[in-house]
């Protein structure tokens, strides 16, 4: 049977509980999933040929070999710029009524809600907003983990605040990801109310079923399912010594170890040498930094949503 295409997209936002979604999605037998997590196909104003080098070695896959094999392993992200390729990942769709992907870059684009618009016009899109001082300090601490970053999170954040030029793949983007209304005013724009749905993360943690079942009866799917809405995915973790961080910056000889070592010897060795106890916490001089920061976006966000999130800026 010919390919069927996408008709739901999840755009964003990044470290904002995309991963765990992509996953649930992925368990429904009525819904397909890329197997690409991130495609970043319809980002065309996103350069790849600048990004900083380490982050261009993690997306330089052999997309060739994996679109000829079964892609039952999937990988994480990708720049898939081809569209026949962009096709290719959708060859082993069956019967699922509902056929996807994500990729947080998405909300971050300026092109991409017009260019899955106009491919796809029926599409419905979601997307999940997390407090962006959370957010950017759960950024930090995935660069921490992979080696983008070995400072103190304010030197980080104030570092990026002044990098030129910035840009996704380029810098970090702690504060630009989190200032959200642009993003989603783009989306609103352009999508009518019925084919987008915004939710906010901490609705998402209280209670992952019953947001899963609102998805789910979104997409047009059975609400109801036997998934293991408790597991998560993706979850904040450092370097358990000073060692492993160095090895972690040495980004060639990390992208050689995860090439030749099994998947059940790379989860030993990241239990080995990495923790999820006593992870660094964003002081309350660094959360008041941020709270000035996005406070203007956020009341905008709040109007444009009708929804009070100003505890999002609220100490704690």
């Amino acid at each position: 049977m010919a390919n069927k295409l996408p008709n739901f997209f999840v755009v964003g936002a990044a470290k904002s509980g995309t991963t765990s979604l992509y996953e649930y999605l992925k368990l429904h037998p009525q819904v397909y999933m890329a197997p690409i997590k991130e495609t970043h196909h319809f980002s065309t104003d996103i350069d790849n040929s600048k990004f900083r080098p380490n982050y261009a070695r993690s997306l330089n896959k052999d997309l060739s070999k994996f679109l000829e094999s079964d892609m039952e392993e999937g990988i994480f992200h990708a720049f898939v710029k081809d569209p026949n390729d962009y096709v290719q990942l959708f060859k082993n769709v069956k019967e699922e009524n509902a056929v996807g992907e994500i990729t947080n870059s998405y909300l971050y684009s300026h092109e991409a809600a017009k260019y899955i618009i106009t491919k796809f016009p029926n599409a419905k899109v979601m997307m999940m907003l997390r407090n962006p001082v959370d957010r950017a300090f759960s950024h930090y601490l995935m660069d921490l983990r992979i080696g983008y970053e070995t400072e103190d999170f304010m030197t980080a954040l104030k570092k990026d605040m002044n990098r030129n030029p910035k840009g996704w793949g380029i810098s970090n983007l702690y504060i630009e990801i989190g200032m959200y209304y642009d993003q989603v005013k783009r989306y609103i724009e352009i999508f009518p109310e019925s084919q987008r749905r915004i939710f906010i993360f901490d609705d998402f943690i209280k209670n992952p079923e019953a947001m899963m079942k609102e998805i789910f009866r979104f997409l047009g799917v059975d609400e109801e399912t036997t998934i293991d809405f408790g597991k998560k995915y993706n979850p904040s973790f450092i370097p358990k010594n000073k060692i492993i961080g160095k090895l972690n910056t040495m980004k060639r000889v990390k992208d050689w170890l995860k090439g030749v070592l099994p998947k059940s010897v790379k989860s030993k060795f990241k239990k080995t040498f990495y923790t999820d106890k006593d992870l660094p916490k964003i002081k309350p001089e660094e959360r008041k930094f941020l709270n000035e920061i996005f406070r203007e976006d956020v009341s905008k966000l709040s109007q444009l949503l009708n929804r009070d999130l100003s505890n999002w800026l609220e100490k704690k």
